[in-house]
């Protein structure tokens, strides 16, 4: 098929065998900002702060960012290697099915498929996370009783909105991607500014380094400080984003790696400035403060911390208000992510009526079908919270985990393939140790994350992540024989594909 009449992006689309459907109207920014709105630090810092509080303590929270952070951008430039070379909606499993020597489809289904479970869960842990700091902030203000039907009442109207936001079109996305990227910076600067301009004392740089609290049960120090880097590997999801919309994006082949280590990068930096100051503002250091701060009636410490240290409650209550803001633009940017997933997984024949889900409305060039397929699975997934609290934690762990295989694999078999030709975007010499560090680091957490984080392990604290993991691979599996065998990429679709699947993944 000739692609002489196509822009650049579009050429470079068709020779990777899919027609342009998407509206490519996304800059550069605005595909960094998508990324930087899912990892969200006013988001993920926020609410997952007392994971990291009862397992280490400040050590955990700001050294284990760091920690955590430097791994996490060798995943990232490993990742974006790849995508500059294959710049497409799919993202991670069609990189696996293109760098895959043997079994291409079937390296690209198992992706796939924790790919697009994972981006569900962390849609769902992201929105549900929201809803709990919507409550808390309702509870201050307003005296709204913090009960879990309440905060799941609240999460659904939440998901729902931003369903429909994604509805209007990849221009009203962008809109507000960017104000999210902006308004995420502005916000953790007043933040800072307020948590050290306002209190009166502050703890010293050695403590808010190297303090330590363990309410795990826990003795042996090492794996309780491990335990605790949960919070940060948890933030440091969604980055894929910046792929996933490549499609929508000018430029994808450099924009969208940029976006990817870019994002990743400005959290690092952030990220450390918010949890530094947060921590250095702690009131009470002593081991019955800080269990106090972890059980607070906010149900948030960096809540608490703010009411505190401050010593107006006004002005903790507009910081929280920030915070509030920070998170609901980061659910919208999942869902955004997370459907265009969906979309190019359907165009592929992956799902269960991938007729309906691959649809793209011609108003609005969004896949519109996709967007409400994500956000009832996220809201079916986040259900068990009504009756059981560590339901919100095992879906955490279930987007971790599930994120991290996906991430990894197109990452392990590129360096397993010594054909691959780098796009436009590389890592140069530099690419064999940066990626061999990236596949090491998510083994070491795959395994890490499965363990009990506390002690003695009951029902309530039991960690349902491995059963998550195992039901996917098993899920993946039986739908491989049942139906993805004959149909993933086997044959292409006419409304979607320039030439046969089966083909370009041998190309």
């Amino acid at each position: 098929m000739s692609t002489d009449h196509l822009d650049e992006d579009s050429r470079a689309l068709a020779e990777l065998g899919y027609t342009q459907e998407l509206h490519r109207r996304m800059s550069g920014f605005s595909n960094f900002a998508v990324s930087f709105s899912i990892i969200s630090i006013l988001a993920g810092c926020i609410t997952s702060y007392k994971i990291a509080l009862v397992s280490g303590g400040p050590s955990t929270i700001v050294l284990g960012w760091l920690i955590v952070g430097v791994m996490v951008l060798a995943v990232a430039g490993a990742m974006a290697e790849v995508c500059s070379r294959y710049p497409t909606a799919g993202g991670l499993y069609f990189w696996a099915g293109r760098l895959a020597k043997k079994n291409k489809r079937q390296w690209a289904w198992f992706v796939g498929w924790f790919n697009f479970l994972g981006e569900v869960a962390v849609t769902a842990a992201i929105d549900f996370g929201c809803a709990a700091t919507w409550v808390a902030f309702a509870n201050l203000v307003w005296g709204v009783e913090a009960s879990p039907t309440t905060i799941f009442a609240v999460f659904v109207v939440i998901i729902l909105s931003h369903a429909l936001l994604n509805t209007f079109g990849v221009n009203l996305v962008s809109l507000l991607s960017n104000i999210s990227a902006w308004w995420h910076i502005a916000g953790v600067l007043v933040i800072v500014l307020a948590l050290w301009l306002l209190p009166e004392k502050h703890q010293s740089v050695s403590w808010t380094l190297t303090g330590w609290h363990n309410e795990t049960g826990w003795t042996l120090l090492p794996y309780v400080f491990l335990m605790g880097l949960l919070m940060a590997q948890y933030t440091y999801t969604g980055y894929d984003a910046s792929a996933h919309v490549a499609e929508e994006t000018k430029g994808a082949s450099r924009s969208a790696p940029r976006g990817i280590v870019m994002s990743v990068l400005v959290s690092v930096i952030g990220g450390f400035i918010l949890l530094f100051s947060i921590t250095a503002s702690i009131t009470d250091n002593s081991p019955a403060g800080l269990s106090a701060l972890a059980a607070s009636d906010t149900g948030l410490p960096p809540a608490q911390i703010f009411l505190d240290a401050l010593g107006s409650p006004t002005v903790a209550k507009f910081l929280l208000f920030i915070v509030c803001v920070a998170q609901y633009f980061c659910g919208m940017a999942s869902v955004t992510a997370n459907s265009r997933m969906s979309f190019a997984f359907s165009r592929d024949n992956a799902l269960p009526g991938s007729r309906i889900w691959s649809k793209v409305n011609p108003r609005t060039g969004t896949p519109t079908n996709s967007i409400w397929l994500c956000v009832t699975l996220s809201i079916l997934l986040a259900s068990p919270a009504l009756f059981n609290a560590t339901a919100y934690l095992a879906v955490t762990s279930i987007a971790v985990i599930g994120l991290y295989i996906a991430y990894v694999v197109p990452v392990f078999l590129r360096r397993l393939n010594p054909e691959f030709q780098p796009g436009p975007w590389n890592l140069g010499r530099w690419s064999p140790l940066v990626g061999w560090v990236a596949v090491g680091w998510v083994i070491f957490i795959c395994i890490l994350f499965v363990l009990p984080p506390a002690s003695p392990v009951t029902v309530e604290t039991f960690n349902y992540a491995p059963i998550a993991v195992a039901v996917v691979i098993v899920f993946a599996i039986i739908t491989w024989f049942v139906g993805g065998k004959e149909h993933f990429m086997h044959k292409a679709k006419d409304e979607h594909t320039t030439m046969s699947l089966d083909k370009v993944l041998d190309e």
